[in-house]
């Protein structure tokens, strides 16, 4: 038999020559004369000619991604990949030879367009890996249909990893795009044209973002993508934001774990965890002395994770492990992340080894040398003054007057709903968030209340101005109405980016009187995170009856405005909320 053997694998040179050299092998122990052709990224090894094709009696093409098989219409043609083909090769050819069939005109057009339909493949990360994440992979999904874009997105929330991206979609597709606020592990596309942008851009601007996807992407190479000016990529939130909100998201799960082991200690009573033996004080050793004293370590891990990859881990953590000592704080674990992380790139990038030992240095080396520059820093330089400045902030939070509070309450609520999960909201959020470690727990009662005031706002405008709404803004508003209560801020998203100059004035009027009331009244929160559904747990927040008093009237206040100043509306939301 005359056979040819056509393999590509366009990330993978080593994979086309080895399945060709063990098929070619496999054919002579069969008695069949070959010919052999190897394609890679930038050159085609030894084509075959039109003689040989003309002659040939198979064709056995193994390959990874898309490839014209145009000159061997009318031809035995067999079609695999890799994987199947190198697991018993003469096996492979004595089947490919009984079912290969005579390729035709329409399989070759339809394979040419399906080549022709562009393939993505996306991840969508936010720093709750709640409402962003997910929300923003619906909004692609949706524009890639529209498109006819062949589109598969990975999301990463605070679930873990859903539709997990496999080694043969990353293979074909023709861009990754990242819309990621958090640093995501980006190893298995190296080789692929890459874009990165955060999850709000990717919400709002969906249509656009797959095409700059497609257009702007560049390739990935020692774990980051540039652009051709060297540059970072346009609309990637970057540096300290988005170090900072990586250690957040990171640390998010401690300490909601942590907060309401607590609150669950206080069901047995506000001082029974004092009691040795009890279940309260087992409670609290593991929420309290347990959970908690990890907070810091695990935010100052993972901002220099962000920073240097695994090699920055393990010197962040210990760096955070001695701001906790020290008494530094979450700010001090915060300056811990950052010495770590660039010291780690510093030692990764400026001190050069043999290759001998160069595999040493992500083990030994970096460790060492970056977790001795934080540990130094962080006793001999900031440790003491950091320490005093947490204390003096403690001290101010828990002794100030009644018009500190309100106004601090004010400015949180204020922040919370000026971009309804943008930057301005996770600042506001990751404060609070942070100080829960100093058990300050008022400005995370004001953080939670005004972030749930803009969605429930616009459900209740949807309702009491009902013919103000289209059908599509009144299903939305049912919507935002349960995601407000869920303390997802984005639920009104759809509503501010058809209508920012209103729904935005409309939400911080409501939010800043919910922050100020609840600062008023000394609400305290003991979790970070679950909107209405923690107040089922009891004493995870104080004075409950006059905390829900400060959502509602924000969000009435909310309501009413933006259903009054509301113009009229017959056409359906540009963003859905099917969420």
């Amino acid at each position: 038999m005359n056979l040819l053997i056509v393999t590509a694998c366009p990330n993978g040179m080593v994979t086309s020559v080895l399945t060709s050299r063990l098929l070619e092998a496999a054919a002579h122990r069969l008695g069949w004369s070959t010919a052999v052709e190897v394609h890679d990224p930038k050159a085609i090894g030894s084509p075959l000619t039109p003689a040989q094709i003309a002659n040939a009696d198979l064709v056995v093409v193994v390959k990874t991604g898309p490839l014209s098989l145009q000159r061997f219409i009318g031809k035995r043609v067999a079609q695999s990949t890799p994987s199947e083909a190198l697991l018993d090769p003469e096996g492979f050819l004595r089947s490919a030879a009984e079912t290969a069939g005579e390729l035709q005109q329409d399989d070759e057009a339809d394979a040419a367009q399906s080549r022709s339909k562009p393939k993505l493949v996306a991840i969508t990360a936010c720093p709750t890996g709640v409402a962003h994440t997910f929300m923003a992979a619906e909004a692609l999904q949706q524009a890639a249909i529209r498109k006819g874009y062949d589109l598969q997105v990975e999301t990463r929330g605070s679930v873990g990893a859903r539709n997990v991206l496999d080694a043969q979609a990353i293979e074909e597709a023709d861009a990754v795009l990242l819309a990621a606020d958090i640093e995501v592990d980006v190893a298995r596309f190296a080789g692929k044209r890459v874009f990165r942008c955060g999850t709000g851009v990717a919400l709002k601007q969906p249509d656009a973002t797959l095409d700059r996807a497609l257009e702007e992407a560049t390739v990935l190479s020692g774990g980051a993508a540039v652009s051709a000016s060297g540059g970072e990529q346009k609309g990637e939130k970057t540096g300290v934001y988005k170090h900072l909100l990586t250690g957040v998201s990171y640390m998010l799960p401690m300490v909601v774990a942590g907060g309401l082991l607590i609150a669950l200690s206080f069901v047995c009573g506000i001082e029974a965890f004092k009691e040795e033996g009890t279940l309260a004080a087992a409670l609290m050793k593991i929420g309290g002395e347990t959970a908690f004293q990890l907070m810091v370590p695990l935010l100052a891990g993972y901002i220099a994770y962000s920073i240097a990859d695994r090699p920055g881990l393990a010197p962040g953590m210990i760096g955070g492990l001695l701001a906790g000592t020290l008494g530094a704080g979450f700010i001090g674990g915060i300056i811990a992340g950052f010495v770590a992380g660039y010291a780690a790139k510093a030692v990764s990038r400026w001190i050069p080894l043999p290759a001998s030992v160069e595999s040493l240095k992500p083990i030994l080396i970096i460790p060492l040398l970056a977790s001795l520059v934080t540990g130094l820093v962080m006793i001999y330089v900031v440790g003491t003054p950091v320490a005093k400045l947490l204390a003096g902030l403690t001290e101010f939070l828990d002794t100030m007057g009644t018009s500190n509070a309100v106004l601090l309450g004010l400015l949180l609520g204020t922040m919370m709903c000026v971009d309804l999960g943008g930057p301005v909201n996770k600042a506001a959020y990751a404060f609070s968030v942070g100080l829960l470690a100093s058990q300050s727990y008022a400005p995370m009662a004001a953080t939670m209340a005004a972030g749930m005031v803009p969605p429930i706002g616009m459900g209740i405008a949807s309702i009491i101005a009902r013919r103000k709404f289209a059908q599509s803004e009144r299903e939305a508003g049912k919507a935002a109405l349960v995601l407000g209560c869920c303390f997802i801020s984005e639920g009104a998203i759809p509503f501010a980016a058809k209508d920012p100059l209103r729904v935005i004035p409309a939400s911080i009027a409501g939010g800043a009187l919910t922050g100020a009331l609840s600062m008023a009244f000394g609400a305290k929160l003991l979790a970070p995170h679950g909107g209405l559904f923690v107040l089922l747990i009891p004493n995870a927040i104080n004075h409950a009856l006059l905390y829900l008093l400060a959502i509602l009237a924000g969000s009435l206040v909310t309501g009413v405005i933006y259903a009054v100043i509301k113009q009229p509306e017959a056409q359906p939301l540009a963003v859905g909320a099917a969420t």
